[in-house]
């Protein structure tokens, strides 16, 4: 099959993926109808008026599809590029490999897109708007942008550059993925006592004795509290009935009723 895809079609594909991912997002194929609405573009291009090849292709593109959405235009793209090359003979093929590439995708996009950067520039963000400077605000709108410009091109490096990406980076991928996950580690660990401010202010007194709780506890372990609290947090975050939401409910009617009882 000659080359029929050209970069006006690829950039179809990317606004197409970038606003309709997760439109028709549901338990049954999560990510499948986003999916489809993506390559209907190169399934108008390719197929054409065979009427029954593109039925067949609509049908296996609908089919269960679930990764990091920022990851979703490399698998695009080296669809695309599958389809091109090969026609309707692809079919089985786009499908092993959208079923292989997903989660191995999903586990690199989640690390640095749900991790890693939501952990490292929204603490700087959210610490400069805290400190009243308005560059936070700048600096989480510009990481949003760029993000949002890498997802566009995504499906044309997974295009162009997908098999490289599948095979010989596979392990660069890897070590990627560590190194982003010890490194979102090492900053949550950091931002414990720069961020979360949780002083006792009850002092203990019996007699002529008075024992400032606070201060005995800095000498066992300095920011104790802000540590035992973000380790609550996370534990009650693994139960069934408990979620994000919850959490910071019940952390602003704690600190109300501290602040209240002169505790903290």
């Amino acid at each position: 099959m000659s080359t029929k895809i050209n970069q006006k079609d690829l950039d179809k594909v990317s606004i197409n993926w970038l606003y309709g991912s997760q439109l028709s997002w549901n338990y049954e194929r999560m990510m499948g109808g986003g999916y489809l609405y993506s390559m209907l573009p190169i399934i108008e291009k390719l197929y054409g008026d065979d009427e029954e090849t593109k039925i067949a292709m609509m049908n296996m593109q609908s089919q269960f599809f679930n990764t990091t959405p920022h990851m979703g235009g490399f698998i695009l793209g080296i669809d695309i590029a599958t389809e091109e090359a090969e026609g309707k003979q692809s079919k089985d093929t786009v499908s092993s490999l959208k079923t292989g590439l997903m989660g191995s995708f999903a586990g690199v996009g989640d690390t640095i897109f749900g991790v890693l950067f939501p952990t490292v520039f929204g603490s700087v963000a959210s610490y400069l708007a805290l400190q009243g400077n308005a560059i936070g605000v700048a600096v989480w709108v510009l990481v949003n942008l760029a993000i949002l410009v890498f997802r566009f091109f995504s499906v044309r490096i997974g295009y162009t550059q997908g098999v490289k990406l599948v095979t010989s980076m596979s392990g660069h991928l890897n070590a990627l993925t560590n190194a982003a996950t010890l490194l979102g580690v090492t900053v949550i660990g950091a931002m414990i006592p720069s961020v979360i401010n949780a002083q006792i202010t009850w002092t203990f007194k019996t007699g002529d004795v008075e024992l400032n709780l606070q201060e005995t506890l800095d000498q066992i372990m300095p920011m104790l509290i802000p540590a035992l609290l973000v380790g609550v947090i996370y534990w009650l975050l693994g139960k069934k009935y408990f979620n994000s939401t919850r959490a910071i409910l019940a952390i602003m009617v704690l600190s109300i009723l501290l602040r209240v009882f002169g505790i903290m």
